[in-house]
């Protein structure tokens, strides 16, 4: 897999933005088959890390989201061809790394999981903070993981 890339929204071209939302359309609209409005005004203001194939199509997405205290990981994704190979591993992890990096002050990284991906989460030290509820028709839980 490619090393990871991070760019703020003003960072990125054209195309990168094109081939983020694409990605993320296709797997959090089409494939999960949830109507929402997956483009939104936190885009502007997170931080987009991710990686690209030789054709430049998005591997592997997260954006970074600032609240101060702490740190939101969100929009995670593999794009399916990538699936089964400990993308999803490596992504969390840079993920993480660049949370760190990034907003070394916060005090804790939360992330809102798909309930499936509970113990996934778990493994990096996430902790649930809430009881398993729905979100566009997916049960989630918010997650924790405090910094030391």
């Amino acid at each position: 897999m490619a090393e990871f890339q991070q760019k703020s929204f003003d960072q990125l071209t054209a195309t990168e933005l094109f081939e983020i939302y694409r990605i993320r359309v296709a797997v959090f609209v089409v494939e999960q088959d949830c109507a929402y409005q997956e483009v939104d005004d936190l885009d502007s203001h997170a931080q987009h890390l991710f990686t690209r194939d030789a054709a430049g199509h998005i591997t592997a997405y997260a954006r970074l989201i600032d609240e101060g205290q702490q740190v939101r990981i969100g929009r995670v994704l593999v794009a399916p061809a990538n699936r089964g190979n400990g993308a999803g591993r490596r992504l969390v992890q840079a993920a993480l790394t660049a949370a760190e990096r990034t907003y070394p002050a916060a005090k804790a990284t939360v992330i809102q999981a798909q309930a499936y991906l509970q113990d996934f989460y778990a493994s990096f030290g996430f902790q649930p903070t809430s009881a398993i509820y729905l979100d566009t028709g997916i049960s989630h839980l918010d997650m924790v993981l405090p910094r030391q």
